[in-house]
């Protein structure tokens, strides 16, 4: 089909022509007129951003729609390549795999959810939280589907610009620290990355992602032997700050707690995956042997991760504080899976982004809900809300549920995926992983207790609305992914099984290449 050469292009250029357009819009101002309250043109820009949004996800669904699941790896008739820069040669190369086809189709499915969530939380400013949400968008798809080096790195250091502008202009508190902390951890990061691009530049003559792991994987880069070790530190400090892998971490729960509810949202259901991402797409895709050679320290950070996060989140006072610091057990468990160079570890992993992303996103909204009614995340302050918001309180309960892994929710397959690879591999990983499992579901429960159940604490609980119809639009949706993931697995399966595996052993695509060369 004719679209199928220009999906790619639309799905990731779409919000930001969207963007473009808000920003000739006029800027919301409720007045009276003739003594009657005229209606801000908030609302026109609340439904553009929302409608446009819509149409990307509609159109990420043609890629799971029309898969060609007789092609492993990347689907060819997806494949754009077109000539942008002569010198130096800078190629425009999207691309599309079992692997990020999924983290494409999860981004478009957050960002509607997310503007839904914030349309009556932000107050002031709306064109331009809806401007700043439509180029994020744009930058983190483009992450997932650039197949040119220098085309990756613009989309990634993009996210970095409309991320810190939402924490730190819409978010809470001490938001401008935390935004400022966010944008220079993973720039300063990201500068070990761009000299790896810069160096396999030079050697191969092309920023092109196969042509660059052909010349690697057939021995055809000169003093690569020596460079290997720094190149793959290069590319792991960039995306480990992003996961954030344990001691990497720190940036990560002042920009939780700061940032606004959509801010919370994506950075947590897609920007954290693009760490993860990057590991299996360029750290295993370009230098396998090193991955290998380093895999030992990782997972020991990665089990390090999983039970320093968890303890730390037992102990927060503060509800979205303890869920950042779940996401980095849980982070821990995607790079463990990576790591542990197994069949079960790679689809685990895979799948374990999209849960993560589902879960902690729809946390995120629902504790945004709670701020938004009583402008506080300490836990000492609720107590109880069950009986006055008894939906709200389930739903929480099932999101809860599946981010602690029970069986037939979404969070089990992946991480019993993750732990029978990381079994495989060797079975003191998957015994010191476990325990994280084991607390994820202590101190998840314990704050549901705390919060939700036993006699209300505070008089102002006791008349907090349930959610309103809006809130559910926005938040049935992760509800029910949620469940269908947990109970439909395979249809998921069985894209991402065979580009995982290809990202798990990229050397046997080359064999014929190495042979016929001798």
């Amino acid at each position: 089909m004719a679209i199928d050469r220009w999906i790619l292009t639309l799905v990731t250029f779409l919000p930001a022509a969207g963007a473009l357009l808000l920003m000739f819009f006029p800027r919301g101002r409720r007045h009276e007129e003739h003594g009657h309250e005229t209606f801000s043109s908030d609302n026109t820009i609340k439904w553009a951003a929302l409608i446009i949004s819509l149409v990307v996800f509609a159109g990420s669904l043609h890629l799971p729609a029309n898969w060609d699941h007789s092609q492993h790896g990347f689907q060819a008739k997806y494949d754009v390549h077109a000539a942008w820069i002569n010198s130096p040669k800078i190629d425009y190369h999207l691309g599309v795999d079992g692997v990020s086809m999924w983290l494409v189709v999860l981004t478009a499915f957050l960002v509607p959810v997310s503007i839904i969530s914030s349309w009556n939380s932000v107050h002031g400013r709306m064109k331009e939280f809806m401007v700043l949400m439509l180029f994020l968008e744009t930058a983190m798809i483009g992450v997932f589907l650039a197949l040119d080096l220098f085309l990756f790195y613009v989309f990634w250091e993009a996210t970095l610009i409309p991320m810190a502008l939402l924490i730190g202009m819409y978010g809470h508190g001490r938001r401008i620290y935390a935004a400022v902390k966010f944008f220079l951890y993973t720039m300063v990061a990201s500068v070990f990355m761009l000299a790896a691009i810069i160096w396999l530049y030079v050697k191969v003559g092309t920023f092109d992602y196969f042509a660059i792991q052909q010349a690697l994987l057939t021995g055809q880069v000169k003093g690569l032997e020596e460079a290997a070790p720094w190149l793959f530190l290069g590319f792991f400090f960039a995306f480990a700050v992003k996961v954030p892998l344990f001691p990497f971490h720190t940036w990560l729960p002042d920009a939780h707690v700061e940032a606004p509810t959509a801010g919370s949202i994506l950075l947590a259901g897609v920007l954290l995956k693009m760490g993860t991402y990057g590991l299996m797409r360029f750290n295993l895709g370009l230098l396998p042997e090193e991955s290998r050679a380093n895999a030992s320290w990782i997972i020991a950070l990665s089990i390090i991760g999983i039970i320093y996060g968890a303890l730390v989140a037992m102990v927060q006072p503060n509800l979205k504080k303890l869920v950042a610091y779940s996401s980095v057990s849980h982070l821990g468990f995607v790079t463990l899976g990576i790591f542990s160079f197994t069949a079960a570890g790679a689809d685990g992993a895979v799948y374990q982004m999209l849960n993560h992303g589902v879960s902690t996103g729809a946390l995120f909204m629902m504790l945004g809900y709670l701020y938004d009614r009583r402008q506080t995340y300490e836990i000492n302050e609720y107590g109880g809300v069950a009986t006055p918001m008894p939906v709200y309180s389930t739903l929480f309960l099932i999101i809860t549920l599946s981010s602690i892994g029970l069986p037939l929710l979404n969070g089990f397959i992946g991480e019993f995926l993750i732990l029978t690879g990381a079994f495989q591999a060797k079975p003191i990983y998957a015994v010191l992983a476990t325990s994280g499992v084991i607390l994820s579901a202590a101190y998840m429960l314990w704050m549901v207790q705390r919060a939700f159940y036993g006699e209300i604490r505070q008089e102002a609980n006791r008349t907090l609305p349930d959610i309103t119809f809006r809130e559910r639009l926005a938040l049935v949706p992760l509800v029910v992914m949620a469940i269908v993931m947990g109970l439909a697995s395979p249809y998921w399966m069985k894209s991402i099984d065979p580009s995982a595996r290809k990202l798990n052993d990229p050397t046997s695509q080359y064999v014929k290449v190495e042979s016929t060369r001798k």
